[in-house]
């Protein structure tokens, strides 16, 4: 069921998002060769600790850290870990939730590690790209959320010929991590379809490979890579249609 926000319960996750693009932006001085994954979510735990809220990930469906840390061929669901050393020419996605005074939050940015080849920096531009063609997409008056995915899908793949990832997709969020409706990057005509009306809190976020849009979980049961190993990345805001309107809630 899908869960329309009041106005005042908008407000509230607004709250959440207004922190996590700050924690998010603070990265951009932090994110350097010779960090590990782990030093990563560890700032991006004390950020929201020290502002009095809560890594909604950390624990849930048992995941182990605070963000999903990303690097190269890794799409989603990176675990952080001293023994991943970012080296220049490397892409990381940090992707967070935080929860603040019950509401939830979620977004997601692809960092360039030092100097990038062509191929990653393109990668990661038109990611971005397709990140605000989906969030124009769902501004239009009487969109419905397919419209999203066959933006981004466009973008990507009838543009630029990239992967664009279909066992994931983007969601409702805002008063848990995940909610309905689902939101793809890709079209599906099998998925449900509503409008975006008024109230409607969901997260937009296409997850990019520069190769095959196939993947596969590790060992672990949480990291997915690309199945070709070739570079992906993943952006994400959170967005609420108001009466006025379609704001997206994670930018400063």
């Amino acid at each position: 069921m899908i869960q329309l926000k009041r106005d005042y319960q908008i407000d509230g996750i607004r709250k959440s998002c207004k922190l996590l693009a700050e924690c998010l932006l603070r990265l951009d001085e932090e994110i350097k060769p010779g960090i590990s994954t782990y030093d990563i979510d560890r700032l991006c735990h004390d950020f929201i600790k020290q502002h009095h809220a809560i890594p909604s990930c950390l624990g849930y469906c048992g995941y182990p850290a605070s963000a999903c840390v990303s690097p190269n061929e890794v799409v989603i669901h990176g675990i952080p870990s001293k023994k991943i050393i970012l080296s220049e020419g490397d892409i990381v996605s940090v992707d967070l939730c935080i929860t603040l005074d019950g509401y939830v939050s979620d977004s997601t940015r692809t960092y360039e590690v030092g100097k990038v080849s062509e191929d990653k920096h393109k990668l990661n531009v038109v990611t971005k790209e397709c990140l605000d063609v989906g969030i124009a997409a769902a501004s239009k008056k009487g969109a419905r959320i397919l419209d999203v995915g066959a933006a981004v899908f466009k973008k990507a793949f009838s543009e630029h010929g990239y992967g664009v990832v279909r066992d994931y997709t983007g969601h409702g969020v805002g008063f848990d991590v995940h909610e309905e409706p689902e939101v793809p990057n890709f079209i599906d005509r099998s998925f449900p379809n509503p409008r975006i009306k008024p109230g409607l809190v969901f997260a937009i976020e296409p997850m990019i490979n520069m190769g095959s849009w196939q993947v596969d979980v590790l060992r672990d049961g949480w990291t997915v890579v690309t199945r070709d190993g070739k570079p992906a990345c993943h952006w994400e805001h959170t967005v609420a249609m108001t009466e006025n309107g379609l704001e997206v809630l994670t930018v400063l």
